[in-house]
Order: structure tokens, then sequence, then C-alpha cells
């Protein structure tokens, strides 16, 4: 009987919110491994919309149907967060070919500072080509209608959050 090491992906970002486009990249990538985790960063130095907790929280309340999906919050770097959940494959989002240089300078210096960790890069569907995390946050805070960005179950959590903020 020989070992079989399970594949463990990982799919690290802000996803404040998360939005359709997010979900798209986590339903194909899910299938390509094992176990897909779903990494929340939470990095101190950037104000987000949502705490990192709430962020895992919308994400598991969207992913639920993806029995190999798991989400969680780290911090620090991806390849560091790779090594420690025993991942060895970054998946990426591209949304146009302007993310792809950014993605790629990203890839390579992981790559030489954690030789085996490689990064994939999936394309979005091209319905969402367009759709950012910060064109939902602008959008929602001129009371835009964002229903075709985001899930229908975070949809009343970020007009909440927003209102929070511009009453603030």
């Amino acid at each position: 009987m020989h070992n079989v090491r399970e594949k463990i992906g990982i799919y690290p970002g802000s996803f404040d919110p998360i939005t359709l486009g997010h979900l798209d990249i986590i339903g194909r990538s899910s299938k390509m491994f094992d176990k897909l985790i779903v990494g929340v960063l939470h990095n101190p130095n950037k104000k987000a919309l949502f705490s990192a907790d709430e962020r895992v929280k919308m994400i598991r309340s969207v992913t639920g149907h993806l029995c190999n999906v798991e989400v969680t919050s780290f911090e620090g770097l991806s390849v560091d967060f790779a090594r420690s959940v025993g991942a060895h494959v970054l998946v990426r989002g591209l949304r146009a070919v302007t993310d792809f240089e950014y993605e790629l300078q990203m890839a390579q210096t992981n790559h030489a500072m954690c030789p085996e960790i490689d990064t994939i890069f999936l394309t979005t569907d091209l319905r969402y080509a367009y759709l950012s995390s910060s064109l939902v946050k602008e959008v929602a805070y001129f009371d835009g209608n964002i229903e075709m960005f985001v899930p229908a179950e975070i949809l009343p959590l970020v007009k909440e959050k927003v209102m929070e903020e511009t009453q603030k």
C-alpha cells in the first residue's frame, strides 16, 4: 500500500466582500483539489470594511455546499500559510490582462521564497471580468445596486456595513 498525499490548494485573498467572481474561482478550483482552503488575509495595515472573522463567516455561508472547501483567516505571507496547512498550490484569479503583470510578479516572488509551492491562474468567467471588491464597495457607498455583483446571502450584510460606515 502506498501513501497518497492529499492535494491541498489555497485560494488566498482579502475578499472584502466576496464577489460572484470570487465564487466562480472557488467553485472551479474546488474541483481540482482534495481540499481547497480559502485563506482570508487579515492585514492589520489595511482598513477593511469587514473584519476577518466577518469575511470568514460570509464565505462559509456561500460555500457550504462545497464539501471540500474550508475557510479560515491568516496573517502574513501566503506561502507561509500554504506551508502551515500542507498545501502545494496557490490559486489566483485573473480578470484581465492588467491583473497578469502583478500576479506574475507575485507568483515569481513566492516561488523564489518557496520553490515547492506553485501558483496556478484561473481566468474568471467573462461575466465577472470587470468585478472587484473595491468596485462593489464604491457602488454600495453611493447606494447603487450591487445585486449582480455579490451572493444574495451577503447583500444585506454589505448594505448594512456600508450604511454604518457612512454614518460614522
